[in-house]
């Protein structure tokens, strides 16, 4: 049983606060971030949160950093246009460890399984860091599905000291590895923490929509944009929402289409033009968590969104061949459908006309947390920090 414990401030002497890194570059990690850093600069807990952010999504991650509140205290600057997955690693390696000189942190955290979230992990054990791994123990074992996260996650667990594992199975999965048991900690995933700050935040306020919505149709939310799809597959799954929109008059799509030229370039050829599709910018994540709101189900390649949908009571459709986030499959509120049209539109369709079938989704419990991750992961490094000499 999941359960939140304290280090005494007592414990903490003090002016021997001890110094943690979080190291950061995409929307996603930010929003599960969040949580962790506002639970760090909780006064008196002998703990020091400094942010370093690496710049990949600088368009998207400016938005979380601002409805957050995150100060941010050092950039990497690693985004140049076109960049392969080599250089990003490379120029996290590179520019970290100057970083690591002059903040002197007591430990680094990374989050989940970007490439810049490994590369930054093994910098830090490089360099003799503490690693901590948020979100850690997520598994396919197949090494291109999701790639590269799949590898990515894998590497971080050979050189992260705590594995902050969300789930039982992922705990499992690092004690099948061999990690220490003592070094895993259960603890949920934040992002569930992010969104119930989010609506507790959002109440009495109006809902912000992107587009203009038919309050006489039912709206189904997508989001898609993973790179192991791009080509054939991703034609295929926009193939699906087009024809998924065709066939059924009573609904309306919206779509905040990812800037990734192999996302805009498909998307806009096939989906382009259809009444009710509304092929959006990029949204916020107050927007992104009103549309979920309003959604009547969410068809989806995320994962974070995977994890977050269920809280809202939203049945979601995985659009991708492996889920890394089997828990909501085997919960019941997740369908991982591929990226084939047929499954898609028929997978879609059951819901939008079985009622039954859709209320077993809705009614499900979230399996990923309970909106305390991020205390347990603070008192984790509270008592492990205040012990180390």
């Amino acid at each position: 049983m999941l359960a939140v414990r304290r280090v005494p401030v007592s414990s903490l002497t003090m002016g021997e606060s001890k110094k943690v890194l979080c190291v950061f570059g995409t929307r996603p990690e930010a929003i599960k971030f969040a949580p962790v850093i506002r639970e760090l600069e909780r006064p008196g807990n002998g703990l020091e949160a400094r942010v370093c952010i690496t710049n990949q999504h600088r368009e998207m991650l400016d938005q979380v950093l601002e409805f957050f509140q995150i100060e941010v205290h050092r950039q990497l600057d690693i985004m140049t246009a076109g960049q392969t997955l080599s250089q990003i690693a490379a120029r996290v390696l590179d520019r970290l460890p100057a970083v690591l000189e002059e903040e002197q942190p007591d430990a680094v955290l990374v989050q989940g399984d970007t490439t810049s979230a490994f590369a930054a992990a093994l910098a830090a054990f490089l360099g003799g860091v503490r690693v901590g791994h948020i979100e850690a123990g997520l598994r396919t074992y197949q090494k291109h599905s999701p790639f590269p996260e799949e590898i990515n996650r894998q590497m971080t667990t050979l050189v992260a000291d705590w594995h902050f594992a969300p789930t039982e199975r992922a705990r499992e999965a690092l004690l099948n590895e061999r990690v220490a048991p003592e070094a895993i900690e259960l603890t949920g995933n934040p992002v569930v923490d992010a969104l119930e700050w989010t609506v507790s935040e959002r109440r009495g306020r109006a809902r912000s929509f992107p587009c203009k919505l038919d309050d006489n149709l039912r709206m189904i939310l997508v989001t898609a944009h993973r790179r192991e799809s791009f080509g054939e597959p991703f034609e295929d799954l926009c193939r699906a929402l087009r024809s998924l929109a065709d066939r059924n008059p009573d609904i309306e799509l919206v779509y905040p289409v990812h800037l990734n030229p192999n996302v805009q370039a498909p998307v806009r050829d096939i989906l382009g033009g259809h009444e009710r599709v509304h092929l959006v910018e990029p949204v916020d994540y107050l927007a992104l968590v009103d549309l979920m709101d309003r959604s009547t189900l969410v068809v989806t390649d995320s994962g974070g969104i995977q994890e977050e949908a269920p809280s809202l009571g939203k049945p979601v459709l995985v659009m991708r061949d492996t889920t890394e986030r089997q828990e909501g499959v085997e919960a019941g509120t997740a369908l991982l459908v591929g990226t084939s049209a047929q499954r898609i539109v028929e997978g879609a369709e059951r819901l939008l006309r079985d009622k039954a079938a859709y209320a077993r989704m809705a009614a499900t419990s979230n399996p990923f947390g309970d909106g305390h991750a991020a205390e347990r992961i603070v008192a984790v490094l509270q008592r492990d920090l205040s012990a180390k000499p």
